[in-house]
């Protein structure tokens, strides 16, 4: 069946925002079109055949695909019975460009990285389904520039943050007082004044963990306080500031292994 479902997450509570795009198609083919940002996509099954720059990429599962802002291409089924399946984001040149010097030139569109290749699908499968703002600023921006820096012409910046661990614990501190709408990365950056990806990478080598995921798992702990003193799952989770209780028992069940439900059932039936 063919089909194509966009999500739209946002960079942060007040940031920007950008398109994800799923899509499955048996014979669809793609008039010659352009977007104003970067297509990053990863194909996850079938092969599709892209015209492009006068010539043609053929995708199969696990390779990236880069196609540059304002380049015309089309795409269509590489064969007749497979059809073609990937995931694609779109992205603003700054989010390739943060953690490197010049214009994330890309001269070839068609990557093999299988390891980039996992964590873009990966990524994008969660944000799709669930587009915390966080989440989606600490990740994305990640990934883009991981893949600018390894695979275009733009040269990487020096990776040292002079400070980066107090910085990182000063950053810590405001997650955890403002754990139910925290403030965007770029906006933690800026009052720090570094940018978001020395930002992010400051915070991964001091806490090991990237901001979004430290913040859950200290969102998890709160909430086990709430859940012990009676409150339902619900109620737990918009205290600590999940989105619902699905984001609170995905997070939980990662954390501690169960349910929060279950979580709450066992420590009332202790006492």
């Amino acid at each position: 069946m063919e089909q194509a479902l966009w999500t739209r997450a946002r960079l942060g509570r007040c940031g920007p925002r950008l398109d994800l795009l799923t899509a499955r198609f048996d014979k669809h083919v793609y008039a010659p079109h352009a977007h104003d940002e970067f297509t990053v996509g990863v194909c996850v099954g079938g092969s599709e055949i892209i015209d492009y720059r006068g010539g043609h990429i053929r995708t199969g599962p696990g390779s990236i695909v880069v196609l540059a802002p304002g380049e015309v291409h089309t795409g269509g089924p590489g064969n007749a019975t497979d059809g073609y399946a990937y995931r694609a984001l779109y992205a603003a040149t700054p989010l390739l460009a943060d953690g490197s010097v010049g214009f994330p030139h890309f001269r070839e569109p068609l990557i093999d990285d299988p390891e980039l290749a996992t964590a873009l699908r990966l990524t994008h499968t969660e944000l799709s389904a669930c587009p915390d703002p966080l989440e989606a600023e600490s990740r994305l921006p990640w990934l883009l520039t991981a893949l600018a820096r390894r695979h275009s012409t733009a040269r990487a910046t020096c990776d040292e943050v002079p400070g980066g661990e107090g910085i990182a614990l000063l950053i810590r501190d405001r997650l955890a007082d403002e754990l139910t709408a925290p403030p965007s990365l770029a906006t933690l950056a800026e009052d720090v004044g570094l940018s978001r990806y020395q930002l992010l990478r400051a915070f991964r080598t001091t806490m090991g963990l990237p901001p979004y995921a430290w913040l859950a798992q200290y969102r998890v702990h709160r909430a086990r306080t709430l859940l012990e003193s009676g409150l339902r799952p619900a109620e737990a989770a918009a205290a600590v500031g999940f989105a619902d209780q699905a984001h609170l028992t995905r997070w939980f069940r990662r954390v501690l292994g169960v349910t929060p439900a279950a979580y709450r059932n066992s420590v009332q039936d202790g006492r």
